[in-house]
């Protein structure tokens, strides 16, 4: 009798001790990146200017891009290259664009990808210190500008 309670317990005992824990990692929800696009082309709108604002995951991959009624229609590849190109490197395009002309050695990074747009305007997007996607703006009268309206969106939703 005890043997049949002990293997019927033992039956029933959960195996997850025995399972290896597949790893996690963060990422960012739609209806964040939807807030920070949001915000970033309320941002530039407010001083009149016209832009798209893309937000990619951390895979590269779009998640959103908001075109203002009136933005040109490159402004869509900018920001969609821009974003791409902070959640791929890692960092602000405009200090990319600063690393690359202070290296000649590293120009080759312009080439690596057609995605890559090395020109300010594009941020990468960190919560909770790790890297979960890039948020790029296109349009404004400069990248400078650009950036800026990025950073809004990133503050709107508790971005570093």
């Amino acid at each position: 009798m005890l043997r049949k309670l002990t293997l019927i317990a033992a039956l029933f005992t959960p195996v997850s001790g025995f399972a290896q824990d597949l790893p996690t990692a963060p990422y960012l929800p739609l209806d964040m990146a939807q807030k920070a696009a949001h915000a970033a082309l309320d941002a530039c709108a407010a001083e009149g200017h016209n832009v798209s604002v893309a937000i990619v995951a951390r895979s590269g991959v779009t998640k959103v891009v908001l075109r203002a009624d009136n933005a040109g229609p490159h402004t869509v590849g900018s920001s969609t290259g821009k974003a791409f190109t902070s959640a791929s490197m890692g960092r602000e395009t405009a200090g990319l664009a600063g690393f690359i002309g202070k290296n000649p050695q590293n120009d080759g990074l312009r080439d690596m990808d057609d995605r890559l747009v090395i020109q300010a305007g594009g941020l990468p997007i960190r919560i909770g210190g790790a890297l979960v996607g890039g948020i790029g703006v296109g349009g404004a009268p400069s990248g400078d500008i650009d950036a800026v309206c990025a950073r809004t969106g990133l503050d709107a939703i508790g971005a570093e």
